[in-house]
Order: C-alpha cells, then sequence, then structure tokens
C-alpha cells in the first residue's frame, strides 16, 4: 500500500503546561486550567506545502525498524589547523539509539516525563519566584541536543540519563524541531524550538538531512534569538554568514517555508516555555502510519496492536472476550488514553494532559479494587542492608471472578514501569482477578523504563510477590466463591462426620468453581453468593468451636468419672477390710 497522504487538516499530538497566573513549566498552547496538555489542532501551513516537503525529503524507507539499513558513507572530515580529532556520532546512531524504545507509546511516555520533571522542578515551595520552566536559553538547548547529557540530580525525577529526548523522537519520526511544547503530527522530521524570557533559540536533529546529504557526524542546525527588546535579533557567535547558513538549512529540511513561517510557531507559547514539533512519522510494513488518528477523534492508537487485538469485528465475539478487551489492562496495548490514564501513580495538582482536546482523567488502579488490603515488605538495599519501607495494595479487581486479569503494576518514583505483571503460572486459577499495585523505588528501570533489571532485589521482589498472592488468595478467595486450599483437609482429631461431609461437599463445589472458565451469573448474583458462602463459612467456623468445646467437656467429664469410680472402689475396699476385722 503506498504512503498516505497528508490531510488538509494534520491532527497535532501537543503536549504544554500552563497555569492560571501565567507561569509555565513547559508549554505550547496556553490554557489557563490546565498544567501541562497533550491538545491535537491542525497546523498553520497548508497541507500542500507539507505534502511537497515530505516528498521531496522523504527517506528510503519510511518503517523505522528497517530505516537504519543503509550503507554509511565514506566522506571524511578535514581538520583545520589546531583542531583536535574527535569521535564522532555517525547518524546512524540516532537510529540504533531509539531502537531502545520497542513500543512507540514508551517513546510518547518519555517525552510526557520530561515534562513531569520539569514541573516537578519548576514548581517548589515559590512557584512564582523558582524556575517556572521558561523554557531553555541558548547553552540549555545546545546540552538538550546533546547525547547522553542530563542536569537532573534530585531523587524525586524520572529522567536521569540524558539520552530520552532524542531516543523517544527518533522513534516517533525521523526528524523534529525543537522550540520549548510538544507537537507529534503527521509528518515525518524532527526539530526542536525553545526560548527563554529574553531569548529564543530553535534546533533541527534531522535523521533525512543527514542521511540524505551524507554526514558522517551528527550535525545539529541551531539558531538563537535576542528578544529583551520585544523583536527577535539574531544572536551572532562566529559569523552572519553562519547564522544565515544554519537558519537556511533549518528552512529547507522542516515543514516551514520561511522564516517568518518559522516564528510564528512561538506565537502560541506565552511568554516562556517549550515545542517539540515530530515530523516524518514512522510507518508500518504496510506504509500505513504506525500512530492511528483517524479511527478515535479522541484518542492516538497504535494501529498493529489495535488490530491483532481483534477490536474491529465484534460479531463473533464472546461476550467475555469483549469484557476483556474493554479492560484497561487490555487497552493499555493500544490506547494511549489507556495508557497515559495510568501512568503515574499518583494524582497531580500542577500537571495535566490534554489529549487531542479532551483532558486525560488519572485512573487510579488501587482506588478500583475491592476487598483490598495493604501489605508492607521491607526489603534491605546498600551495601549496609539499609532497610526500605514498600506498601504493596492488592486486592480482586471489580469485574472478579467473571474476568481472570491479574497481576502487579509497578512504579518507580510515581512512573509505571512494568503494568500487570502476571507472578502466578499461567493454568493456575490460584490469584485470578488479584491485582497489586507499588512503587518500587529500590530497584532500577531498564533503559527504555518499560521493565526492570533482574538484579537480586528484583528476584526477590518477584518471590515476596508471589507469596503476597498466595497469601492474599488463601484468606479472602471464598468471597469469590473459591473454596480456600487449607479447608480441604479435615483438622477434626475426632472424625466428625458432620464436618468431614461438609468439607467433601465445599471442596468439590470449589473444585468446579476453579475449573470453571467463564461464570453465566452476573455480578450482583455472584456477589450475593459470596456473601452467603461467608456466611456459611463463619457458620462453620462456630459449629467448629462449639464440636471443639464439646469434645473438652467431654474429656473432662470422662475424666472426673474416673477419677469417682477410683474413689469408689477405694472407699469399696477399705469397707470390705473393715467388716473382715469385725
Amino acid at each position: 500500500m503506498p504512503p498516505k497522504q497528508i490531510p488538509a487538516s494534520v491532527e497535532v499530538v501537543d503536549l504544554d503546561s500552563s497555569d492560571d497566573e501565567g507561569v509555565a513549566a513547559t508549554t505550547a498552547n496556553r490554557k489557563p486550567a490546565y498544567r501541562d496538555n497533550l491538545q491535537a489542532k491542525p497546523p498553520s501551513i497548508g497541507a500542500a506545502q507539507l505534502a511537497s516537503t515530505v516528498n521531496n525529503q522523504s527517506i528510503e524507507d519510511r518503517s523505522f525498524w528497517r530505516a537504519g539499513a543503509y550503507e554509511i558513507g565514506t566522506t571524511k572530515s578535514t581538520l583545520l589547523q589546531g583542531d583536535l580529532e574527535h569521535a564522532r556520532v555517525h547518524p546512524k546512531f540516532l537510529h540504533s539509539n531509539a531502537t531502545s524504545h520497542k513500543w512507540a507509546f514508551g517513546a510518547i511516555a518519555e517525552l510526557l516525563d520530561n515534562a513531569v520533571d520539569e514541573v516537578n522542578r519548576s514548581w517548589g515551595e515559590n512557584p512564582l519566584s523558582a524556575d517556572d520552566g521558561g523554557g531553555m536559553d541558548p547553552e540549555r538547548m545546545r546540552k538538550c541536543m546533546s547525547l547522553g547529557y542530563s542536569s537532573k540530580t534530585s531523587n524525586t525525577t524520572i529522567g536521569q540519563y540524558g539520552n530520552g529526548f532524542k531516543t523517544s523522537t527518533m522513534r516517533l519520526g525521523a526528524d523534529v524541531i525543537c522550540r520549548p511544547a510538544i507537537h507529534i503530527s503527521s509528518f515525518y522530521n524532527l526539530a526542536v524550538l525553545s526560548f527563554s524570557r529574553a531569548t529564543q533559540s530553535i534546533g533541527l536533529l534531522s535523521y533525512t538531512f543527514l542521511r540524505r546529504t551524507g554526514q558522517d557526524d551528527v550535525i545539529v542546525p541551531m539558531i538563537d534569538f535576542d528578544i529583551s527588546e520585544n523583536w527577535a535579533e539574531p544572536i551572532i557567535y562566529s559569523s552572519k554568514d553562519d547564522w544565515s547558513s544554519n537558519l537556511k538549512t533549518i528552512l529547507e529540511w522542516s515543514p516551514f517555508a520561511s522564516k517568518d513561517d518559522l516564528m510564528q510557531q512561538f506565537e502560541n507559547l506565552g511568554s516562556h516555555g517549550t515545542k517539540v514539533i515530530i515530523y516524518n512519522l514512522w510507518m508500518n510494513d504496510e506504509g500505513i502510519y504506525e500512530l492511528n488518528f483517524d479511527d478515535d477523534h479522541e484518542d492516538i492508537t497504535l494501529r498493529d496492536e489495535a488490530k491483532h487485538g481483534g477490536t474491529g469485528n465484534t460479531t463473533k465475539t464472546s461476550k467475555r472476550v469483549l469484557e476483556l478487551q474493554s479492560h484497561i489492562s487490555y487497552c493499555i496495548r493500544f490506547s494511549l488514553r489507556a495508557y497515559a490514564s495510568i501512568l503515574y501513580l499518583k494524582k497531580f495538582t500542577n500537571f495535566r494532559i490534554i489529549l487531542r482536546g479532551k483532558p486525560v482523567e488519572q485512573f487510579s488502579i488501587a482506588d478500583d479494587l475491592k476487598h483490598a488490603k495493604t501489605v508492607v515488605y521491607n526489603p534491605q538495599v546498600g551495601q549496609g542492608l539499609k532497610e526500605v519501607t514498600v506498601k504493596t495494595v492488592i486486592g480482586f479487581i471489580k469485574e472478579a471472578p467473571a474476568l481472570g486479569v491479574c497481576g502487579f503494576n509497578i512504579y518507580h518514583k510515581n512512573r509505571l514501569i512494568r503494568p500487570y505483571w502476571k507472578v502466578t503460572p499461567d493454568g493456575n486459577s490460584r490469584g485470578h482477578g488479584v491485582v497489586g499495585v507499588l512503587e518500587a523505588n529500590f530497584i532500577e528501570p531498564a533503559h527504555d523504563k518499560q521493565d526492570f533489571e533482574r538484579s537480586t532485589l528484583f528476584i526477590k521482589l518477584e518471590a515476596r510477590l508471589k507469596q503476597m498472592v498466595s497469601d492474599y488468595w488463601k484468606g479472602h478467595c471464598h468471597f469469590l466463591g473459591h473454596q480456600p486450599d487449607g479447608m480441604r483437609k479435615s483438622n477434626d482429631a475426632s472424625g466428625n462426620t458432620y464436618r468431614n461431609s461438609f468439607n467433601h461437599i465445599t471442596a468439590t463445589a470449589g473444585s468446579e468453581a476453579c475449573d470453571q472458565p467463564e461464570n453465566p451469573l452476573n455480578p450482583a448474583a455472584l456477589e450475593a453468593m459470596a456473601k452467603e458462602n461467608d456466611q456459611l463459612f463463619r457458620r462453620c467456623d462456630e459449629y467448629r468451636k462449639k464440636q471443639a468445646e464439646m469434645t473438652r467437656t467431654i474429656e473432662e467429664l470422662e475424666k472426673e468419672l474416673e477419677e469417682t469410680r477410683n474413689k469408689c472402689a477405694r472407699v469399696s475396699s477399705y469397707l470390705r477390710i473393715q467388716r473382715m476385722e469385725t
């Protein structure tokens, strides 16, 4: 299938941050009600212009996973007198580095993390006087576009490697313009425009430009403006020709035809902020955009994940499968809105995500559990075996036992790393419907923040979570009509017939309940049955206690009777002796 043509109105995913008082952390379009927006809006240039730009600049393969397969050029840079040789970063490394994101939503989450870190860093005790996220000055801009540099040193920030911006943007599209807010649009390069209170900066990171011009080093053209006098005055570092050359390169390899078009992108940023425009988005193997903007006007979906999930044709799909596909544990595979709703553990007060014009409501997995309890885990970490406290909320999903969704949602520094991680083996009904939520800051996530490094602490955590599921199941599975394993064996030493027969009946019922893949009763009937079952178990416990008391009473009476008999025997013997003596 040929590449999809760009429509007249291109949808743009816009992540920005603003507030009522005009203090912003990372902003594109200022919305008074929200701190941070992921918002859809059409660009300010025409479709014909965009189509022309893309067609003239497209690289040979629009599929991300094949875009790195090209011959490395043989160009050799010459050194000027007095210059030192340096280790070059070949443009192919941009693609190789971006493959750390195997999942497109992981790349988008990385961009959201940058906004969250900026808000957390900027909004301290006094948000009006702290660094309020006023974009980046020219120096910070260059550090942002550099590989491996990070100024984040706080224990609360999510980012730490100084690589996320490059990997995430290159994973979503071939090119980016940065000018401090975030845009993802349906056309294919990357550039960064940034400004602080007195300066504006624009930088272009273009995989297309580097490949098409045969560069053997990553070249990032940048221009800066001084806006202290309310107009944009070029900041010249070496010569005006160099500045003009950088501007020409940016215009040639970006969707903007002129300097005026480029500068218009600053107009909706307010007094400060950051905007990132990703264009030339990657396509799948069929030549269709990997990110789907068409099927849901309030969401962005992963086209291939949604297709493989079978959400298109539901006429022949069972009711149980449809219910499973509507559960958030399933939707996060292909829905950006669902994934973003659980991406952060704690609800924000100074940060907001708007996706295609509609706010993303943060969803608390823990608050949605029934029969929930909190389990405390104290792992020992570090060389001094320092003990930390980890609280895990564990319970049944509200759809249990109709749905067998289970697993632990593990966060690190408030960010979801591993969703619905199933620690129980497949094919085992024990633990069905049991879900947990915890924040594990004592273990390190992998580079793409989609899993954890398999360290000794991680292995110990996995074992502890398995034990949590086992303990919770034993104490709570009767709420769902299941029979605890311990109840299948009689602990009655006296061999009471009623107790054994009761255990036989309930064990059989529990076994059948565990083996049933689907329960035909509605949730209200199941809840009523669970309550009735719980009452029966309580009555059974009362009967067992009464039986034990009666057994003790009988034993005491038998002992007393034996003592009385012995006493009678002694008295009788004494009387016989007395008669014989007389």
